[in-house]
């Protein structure tokens, strides 16, 4: 089984990248965990940071995921998101808090008291002044009772700790992105050493039956066929370079490395355990910890809170505001006075606008709802597939070891046949295959069970914990 894992993880990323973004208003949030379509993704991109230098840098798994998780776009967005989310619940809580405002101001002016209704006698001057007034005062605005801005705030504290579950969220995705594409990066590689071997081996073949040609024992369609064969190990190997170059370009630009920057990998990859649990057992730990899925509940419960704000605007609420302060014709004369006032605010027609509010909070409450229950069907399903996609590889991986084995002794005895002259060097060409096939499909099957590991940390939520644990991190 070949899986193709820059593009399992360009799903993921991108499916990761919809909630995120999400967090501050009503939206659509994912679906399924591995069958979310979307647009290029966040989690494939990074900023670069320092200058290139001539000298590659020596790039570890545990350098690389440690550089994603500094580095990683998708990550920085979801951290700045958070930090909007922040900016809202403060703006939520100051309909809530008090309202302190100073003033220090002094006028000087006349006052036309037959225009505010004094009435005065036959001959007495309309206009009083000119005047100076002197006021320093403190005002306070409390609200007391207000249902609409209390359940405004708690909406906005759900998306508040969505928002922090959404860079848990993200976290866990960098490391799955920035882990898999190195372990690719090292398949392709370890592809590239393969094609080498067997351009060798073509290379050794040919001048072989060279020398057996010019010694009249095989005929010259030999050499043909073998020249062919090293002919096509040199394009297997080309494009074997070409993929591993591309590969490294697209993790180089995940974890923010410098553009132009050389680095090599270190080809140790650490055993990954496998967790000992059923399905059920994993499921039930998914629901409990995943961050993505307890993010869509509090995604959830801030939509309810809306709702409940918007029936908020029905109900009076109640207001006390007071003053105090010095006020007079100078600062020195300045005499101390104070206000109090308590005012209810009683809603009785305003246009339809909280029927209207009402409706969109009870059709938002209702996506929400049905994308956590979506959410945790998606779960179930990357579970379960993950389930299948270990048991899969770890059955490939006995088969393919076997296969590299008997692959090789295929060779080596039909080379022995050929030399000998009992066999034609077709023969040769065809355990040369058999060799390339057995070697792609051992890599392909390590790197498939060694991610598909991966997959169900991330699906437990635990990605950068079990990353940072198997690899010495600390976290």
């Amino acid at each position: 089984m070949k899986i193709s894992l820059p593009a399992t993880l360009l799903v993921l990323a991108s499916v990761a990248a919809v909630p995120a973004a999400s967090a501050q208003a009503p939206a659509s949030t994912p679906l399924a965990t591995r069958s979310q379509p979307g647009g290029p993704s966040l989690f494939l991109g990074g900023v670069p940071d320092g200058t290139a230098t001539a000298q590659p840098v020596a790039l570890t798994l545990f350098a690389a995921i440690t550089r994603a998780l500094e580095h990683n776009l998708g990550l920085l967005n979801a951290e700045e998101r958070l930090g909007r989310a922040q900016g809202a619940r403060w703006l939520a809580l100051s309909d809530l808090l008090p309202n302190v405002s100073g003033r220090v101001g002094e006028n000087r002016q006349t006052v036309n008291l037959a225009a505010y209704g004094f009435p005065l006698p036959a001959g007495t001057p309309s206009l009083v002044g000119p005047f100076n007034v002197f006021d320093a005062r403190v005002s306070l605005s409390q609200p007391v009772f207000d249902l609409r801005a209390l359940n405004a705030s708690r909406a906005e504290g759900h998306r508040l700790e969505a928002a922090r579950l959404n860079v848990k969220t993200a976290r866990d995705l960098v490391v799955l992105v920035s882990g898999n594409l190195y372990l690719e990066a090292l398949a392709s590689q370890a592809r590239v050493e393969s094609a080498q071997a067997q351009l060798q081996t073509a290379q050794a073949l040919f001048n072989q039956t060279t020398r057996l040609k010019e010694g009249g024992i095989v005929a010259g369609i030999e050499v043909l066929r073998s020249e062919v064969q090293l002919g096509t190990e040199r394009l297997r190997l080309t494009a074997a370079r070409n993929t591993f170059e591309l590969t490294k370009l697209q993790l180089a630009r995940v974890i923010g490395l410098p553009a132009g920057q050389p680095f090599t990998m270190d080809p140790t990859v650490p055993s990954v355990p496998l967790p000992q649990m059923t399905i059920d057992e994993a499921l039930e730990r998914a629901y409990r910890t995943r961050p993505d899925y307890l993010a869509a509940i509090e995604r959830m419960r801030a939509a309810d809170s809306e709702r409940k704000a918007a029936i908020g605007e029905w109900l009076p609420s109640l207001r006390v505001n007071a003053d105090y302060g010095t006020i007079g014709h100078s600062p020195s004369d300045a005499q101390a006075t104070y206000s109090l006032s308590g005012s209810v605010n009683i809603p009785i027609f305003n246009g339809g606008r909280t029927k209207g509010r009402i409706m969109q909070a009870d059709a938002d409450l209702r996506m929400r709802q049905s994308e956590v229950a979506d959410l945790k069907s998606g779960i179930d399903f990357s579970v379960r597939s993950t389930f299948l996609e270990l048991r899969a590889s770890d059955e490939q991986m006995t088969v393919a070891t076997r296969s590299r084995e008997l692959a090789a002794q295929q060779l080596t005895q039909a080379r022995d046949r050929f030399a000998a002259g009992v066999a034609s060097n077709i023969e040769v060409v065809q355990a040369q295959e058999a060799v390339a096939a057995s070697s792609e499909q051992y890599i392909s099957a390590f790197y498939a069970y060694n991610s598909a590991k991966a997959l169900l940390a991330r699906d437990l939520g635990e990605a950068e914990a079990m990353a940072f644990q198997i690899l010495g991190g600390g976290r």
